[in-house]
């Protein structure tokens, strides 16, 4: 897998996702090789490498990251019942972009 799977892949359209909410700089989609039921991945579109990365220029960025990530999890919570939102850093973050998985159910594997 590239470094940055999010901008390398997904950002450049090299990889179709289906898009749940989608802003100017924010993007919501269903994850691609999904670990639950239901298993969606928030992004900003601009590379940022984690969470303990950002600057403080970010903070609105960083705003309308959150907004994204508690609109789809609200739906996430109204559709079944609860979720989880996630983010990872270190050696648990396999691509080095920010990123945070809306997740709801039992693991998959």
């Amino acid at each position: 897998m590239t470094e940055d799977f999010y901008c390398d892949e997904v950002l450049s359209g090299k990889t179709h996702v289906n898009k749940v909410l989608e802003t100017e700089n924010v993007l919501a989609y269903n994850h691609t090789r999904p670990f639950y039921p239901v298993h969606i991945v928030a992004i900003p579109k601009k590379h940022i490498s984690s969470l303990i990365a950002l600057e403080d220029s970010d903070n609105e960025l960083l705003l309308e990251l959150l907004s994204v990530i508690k609109k789809v999890a609200t739906k996430v919570t109204k559709e079944n019942g609860a979720c989880r939102v996630i983010t990872n850093l270190g050696s648990y973050q396999d691509s080095k972009h920010l990123h945070w998985h809306i997740v709801s159910g039992k693991p998959l594997r």
